[in-house]
């Protein structure tokens, strides 16, 4: 039987219906520790971050976007290390949340969409408020198992392990 006689049916052309969203919590860590949460207007506390865009920037490069969008935060895209990736379903949607993490000495984190967050203010992780948002309690259990964070039940692969401040 030669190919030319197989009955193959064309192709769809037409693009998927959305299956996954794809973003990026950003854990801040300060020279005392504390990391950085922002108080959402629905009432969560969360990390900063976002979507990305995978036609046009890496995931460093949307973490160090959504920082400076965010909280007006500038640290460069090798600042960035990520270190997990975080999968869980909600309403049938897979939702993929890569963990990333940038050190700072200090900084003061302003309010540049107040229309979402009223608030970002520095946090011992020991003591982090709630409730939290699901995929910054998620990104926050892949970043230190050690703090027993409540959260959605997600499967994590730890990517690499942040590196330490030099």
């Amino acid at each position: 039987m030669t190919t030319d006689s197989v009955n193959v049916p064309p192709r769809n052309t037409r693009p998927p219906l959305a299956q996954a969203s794809f973003g990026v919590g950003v854990v801040v860590q300060d020279g005392e520790g504390r990391i950085l949460l922002g108080r959402h207007r629905g009432g969560t506390w969360e990390l900063p971050g976002g979507k990305i865009d995978p036609t046009h920037e890496s995931v460093a490069a949307a973490a160090a976007r959504e920082l400076r969008e965010e909280t007006g935060l500038r640290v460069p895209v090798d600042a960035v290390d990520v270190f997990a990736m975080v999968h869980d379903v909600v309403g049938g949607l897979n939702r993929i949340s890569m963990g990333a993490l940038v050190r700072v000495e200090s900084a003061v984190a302003e309010v540049t969409e107040p229309h979402l967050i009223s608030a970002w203010r520095w946090t011992d992780p020991e003591r982090l408020p709630s409730p939290l948002f699901d995929p910054s309690a998620q990104i926050l259990a892949a970043w230190r198992p050690d703090l027993a964070v409540a959260h959605r039940a997600a499967h994590h692969l730890r990517i690499a392990p942040p590196r330490r401040p030099s």
